[in-house]
């Protein structure tokens, strides 16, 4: 490992690149000079020598002064903000904000002495202009014009603070946590789907009081199989993955005739295995219902359908046309775009037109599958609110996307070349992780206005109460590993967090949505700060939770954090059944992602299990002798001594589930993501089982006192 050097350092400060870090044992890390030189080339940025280094930083400090408004501004409300504008020495500048209605705003000019700059072979002067703190919340444009020439910013104005919609006023919320796939009715098709969800949301609000339910991220996967398991590497943020539509619930199936009726109902027979039974089946059970779908398409809409149907596909505009063109593109050409023909490796290349001109009928499926998601994702907030819930569905917000998906192709001069993310080692993956996804650019948004971002997040928002965003820590810094490095050979590179978790502030506000930041794990203390100041819920986990700047015991009920949701697991983890028992040290160990030997990570996973056992006990909230149901539900009562907000009960500890979802740092060594919903026994359970679950019912009263 080679150090860096003056240049190296200065240069990486300037893209926000990190040269050195704390890893999770305290160890301070200083970051080798190659895996700087390899992130600066994701940016397109050569520092191979110590001259072009140098000569990149020139360029960076010399970029402001070529251009007359800086690239794109985000600030808050109530926050004035200072830009500086770049015109020919001594000219004089109109400047205005465009509001997004069409109004105007002047800004007033302040103080600047800064001195003049010669740039290829013009002086130019630097101007400052306030940016008052009364305009109103939006998309705005600034706009300046000087010596002949005109220039445009965008301006974001973002909420200062987010917090829990009005519509659930000082009521503390509280919820349940499913993967949806996992969840299975009779009538779905070997996958929990969107009935299946409002369902569950119908029972859980209407008999218990329950306000939200979080699901897993719902976005859309490869277009035919073989599906990526993992919701968490979809192919694209923004659309929905049409996996979870009910076919039986769209309105053109009751226009099949009497045989395209038998083919439906012999597909769906046809999932009923064994095999689907004891496993999530993505492949079979999308290439069954792909292929009802296709006959349910074909039907004729009525007119109001039809214009339904165009009006969507015209809302959704460009960005679903780039989707349906990857997914027909991948359907015939193979899932990686990198391995297509070179001419249709570009979104915007003249082979793609042609192609989209020749496939119409393919494209226009695509689209249609998105416009019936969009109505059963309707559809099910709108049982969930009319069954009581304050929220209704939470979606979950992966960090990224998949190298070779929709986004990457169609975005691909967004993303980082050469890079994927992931995380240094934690205490839960002492090796590391690499999710294989690429990082967006920071300064690429930034060109865009973020467009691409705050496009995902309103489409995410359009039918839910809230949105969880995953590894929320990732708005602020993302561990940057180039490729052929090792999860231990990356770095941190920050992001424009003002920006950032301004726009999902925004959007949450139109939407009238919480938002809830997933911030476990290794975290600078003043982002959790940013995230409370901003009215951005945390995410706290019962047995991460101790008094790390006390005595190191189990936290006290008065010291959790108000505006957090608290939960007794995660999916990361076992279910609390399987958690008491230690099973996630002893498949960590199989599966050969501990660092440490076993017996030493019993011995310190006993203790923490030990620590808040004995709490409880000391509390008089669990008594001597108590079995395993009673002593999950004492820990979901705990969390009802807190003043959290929101409050989270897993649908698997409801029913007493013992086997964890994911495994990180695993792929194919375990079932990862393809885990039923399934009893204490160990046996998969059918969702009308769950609406009946006595264990259930209990649970859910301990949490929401009905």
């Amino acid at each position: 490992m080679s150090a860096l050097d003056e240049s190296l350092v200065e240069l990486a400060q300037a893209y926000g690149i990190a040269t050195e870090y704390w890893d999770w044992q305290g160890h301070h890390v200083a970051v080798a000079a190659e895996t700087v030189i390899a992130v600066l080339a994701g940016l397109d940025v050569d520092a191979s020598t110590t001259e072009r280094a140098w000569a990149a930083l020139a360029a960076h400090h010399r970029e402001p002064w070529t251009r007359m408004l800086p690239r794109c501004v985000a600030t808050r409300e109530g926050h004035p903000y200072v830009i500086a504008v770049h015109v020919t020495d001594g000219d004089p500048v109109d400047i205005w904000v465009e509001l997004e209605t069409g109004a105007g705003r002047g800004l007033s000019q302040l103080e600047n002495w800064t001195p003049a700059r010669e740039i290829d072979g013009r002086w130019v002067g630097e101007a400052s202009f306030e940016i008052p703190g009364d305009l109103p919340l939006g998309y705005h444009t600034v706009r300046a014009r000087s010596g002949g020439q005109e220039a445009a910013m965008p301006l974001i104005v973002t909420p200062a603070w987010v917090g829990v919609p009005a519509r659930q006023g000082d009521r503390r919320a509280w919820g349940l946590a499913t993967q949806l796939y996992s969840v299975r009715s009779h009538d779905s098709w070997g996958v929990g789907d969107l009935a299946d969800l409002a369902d569950l949301a119908v029972w859980s609000a209407g008999r218990h009081g329950a306000d939200y339910i979080l699901i897993n991220p719902l976005h859309a996967a490869e277009p035919v199989a073989p599906l990526e398991p993992s919701p968490y590497l979809p192919s694209t943020r923004r659309f929905f993955n049409p996996l979870y539509i009910r076919p039986e619930r769209i309105p053109e199936a009751l226009g099949l005739d009497q045989g395209q009726r038998a083919v439906v109902a012999g597909l769906k027979a046809g999932l009923d295995t064994t095999e689907a039974w004891q496993t999530i089946q993505r492949d079979a059970a999308w290439t069954a219902k792909r292929e009802a779908l296709r006959l349910i398409y074909a039907v004729p809409r009525s007119p109001g359908r039809q214009l339904a149907f165009s009006t969507f596909r015209r809302r959704a505009g460009e960005g679903l046309e780039r989707f349906a063109q990857w997914a027909v593109l991948s359907e015939q050409h193979g899932p990686h775009f990198t391995d297509w023909p070179a001419e249709l490796q570009h979104p915007t290349s003249a082979r793609v037109a042609e192609f989209s001109a020749l496939h119409g009928d393919e494209i226009d499926f695509v689209c249609w599958l998105q416009w019936v998601m969009d109505e059963q994702l309707a559809a099910t907030q709108v049982a969930g609110e009319q069954a009581g819930m304050g929220l209704g569905i939470m979606h979950d917000l992966a960090v990224g996307v998949h190298p070779y998906g929709a986004d990457a192709w169609a975005l691909k001069d967004t993303y980082a070349q050469g890079i994927s993310v992931g995380a240094p080692p934690d205490p839960y993956n002492q090796n590391g992780q690499n999710w294989s996804q690429p990082p967006w650019r920071p300064d690429r948004l930034a060109d865009q206005a973020y467009a691409p971002y705050r496009e995902m997040v309103r489409t995410i928002l359009r039918h839910a109460g809230g949105i969880r965003v995953d590894h929320v820590i990732g708005l602020f810094r993302l561990w940057w590993i180039p490729e052929g490095a090792g999860p231990t050979k990356g770095t941190y590179v920050r992001n424009d967090h003002e920006a950032m978790v301004g726009i999902l502030a925004l959007e949450a506000h139109r939407a009238g949505a919480v938002v809830v930041g997933e911030d476990l794990g290794t975290v600078e203390p003043w982002v959790r700060d940013y995230l409370r100041e901003r009215g951005i819920l945390g995410t706290s986990i019962l047995w991460f939770e101790f008094d790390f700047h006390g005595d190191q015991s189990p936290l006290a009920p008065d010291k959790w954090r108000e505006y957090c949701l608290a939960s007794v697991t995660t999916h990361d983890l076992p279910p609390t059944a399987g958690y008491l028992a230690g099973d996630h040290v002893r498949l960590r160990d199989r599966l050969g992602v501990l660092t440490r030997p076993l017996a030493e990570e019993l011995a310190v996973d006993e203790a923490e299990r030990t620590a808040w056992l004995d709490n409880l006990r000391s509390r008089n909230g669990l008594p001597d002798g108590a079995d395993e149901e009673a002593t999950v539900a004492a820990l979901y009562r705990y969390l009802t001594w807190t003043e959290s907000r929101l409050l989270c009960v897993a649908l698997g500890d409801a029913i007493g589930d013992r086997r964890v979802q994911n495994q990180p740092g695993t792929i194919d060594e375990y079932p990862n993501w393809r885990v039923p919903l399934s009893g204490p026994d160990g046996q998969p359970v059918w969702l009308e089982d769950v609406l009946t679950d006595r264990r259930a019912r209990d649970l859910l009263r301990v949490v929401g006192g009905h």
